[in-house]
């Protein structure tokens, strides 16, 4: 399918099977044919109400390889395949094609600067507190999210778990769902998403609250689906709108708040945290290099 069709037709012939989460995306993309090439593979999922992953099923169910080559195709097609609006698009309004490197950095670094400032800002420390309490005397945690908060969840688990905190990660919707329903009143379940509307992180997180577990959710907004399900929501800045991909700067928001939550669970473990710390060290000491030595330069006397 889809030689000579273009991307409506293809939308029309597949439309009567698709599933109710890609005719979503199918009507967002009829209603405005543009969108495709204004919108993130995140900002049209957040638009249909639907997860990056059905976005890209959804292109494949199309003839495409994915969103970026589905993209490509909508811009031919009418007419706005413009390298410079496309950079704008895909890079970011902040950043020019011809910038210095050195304006490049000094604009990341306060576009960043800016998203943990806001995130600071919006936390609730009392909040925060009260979930790494419950952490620290939990029976198990789960940590739940999916594409870029799939890796956040992960290196939060990694964290954890060298401190003494029975803690897994899950990505996987099948699999997340088989430990969540398996939590119970002393285990803390923590979902991750910048827009809280990941379907598969609500239905995680959901099940895991049913279940009797504590329920975290990490979110830029408290009016979400995800921290409507949860008992404590804490607060991350919103994405910036002149970076692009978003997660450019959601994961050190996010990354904020769980150093944070490291931290102050650590000190509440701090024997056994200390404990764990060193002996994990010395376990892979062995596996780093000693420094390397640092040739001395000779001086050379001055002649006379």
């Amino acid at each position: 399918m889809g030689n000579g069709m273009t991307i409506a037709r293809r939308i029309a012939a597949s439309r009567r099977a698709m599933p109710t989460a890609m005719s979503k995306i199918a009507d967002v993309v009829t209603e405005h044919p543009a969108a495709p090439v204004e919108l993130t593979i995140t900002e049209l999922a957040d638009r249909a109400g639907t997860s990056p992953a059905t976005v890209t099923r959804f292109c494949r169910a199309l003839g495409f390889d994915g969103y970026t080559q589905f993209r490509v195709g909508v811009a031919s097609e009418i007419g706005r395949g413009d390298a410079n609006e496309s950079w704008q698009a895909d890079i970011g309004q902040e950043f020019g094609s011809q910038d210095e490197p050195g304006k490049v950095l000094q604009t990341l670094v306060a576009l960043h600067v800016e998203s943990l400032e806001t995130t600071a800002a919006r936390l609730d420390l009392d909040a925060v507190l009260r979930v790494a309490d419950a952490i620290a005397s939990s029976h198990h945690v789960d940590i739940y999210g999916v594409g870029g908060s799939g890796i956040i969840a992960r290196e939060f688990q990694g964290r954890l778990y060298r401190i003494g905190v029975n803690a897994h990660s899950w990505s996987d919707v099948h699999e997340g769902l088989t430990s969540a329903v398996m939590q119970k009143s002393t285990s803390v379940a923590i979902g991750i998403s910048s827009t809280g509307r990941t379907d598969e992180t609500v239905q995680m997180l959901s099940q895991a609250g049913a279940t009797g577990a504590f329920t975290v959710a990490i979110t830029h907004d408290a009016e979400s689906w995800l921290a409507g399900i949860a008992d404590v929501s804490l607060a991350t800045a919103e994405p910036s709108r002149y970076l692009r991909p978003d997660d450019l700067s959601v994961k050190h928001s996010q990354l904020l708040v769980l150093d944070l939550l490291y931290l102050l669970i650590a000190q509440q473990m701090f024997t056994e945290a200390s404990t764990r710390l060193a002996a994990s060290a010395m376990a892979v000491s062995a596996h780093r290099r000693p420094p390397r030595a640092v040739k001395n330069t000779p001086i050379l006397e001055e002649t006379r």
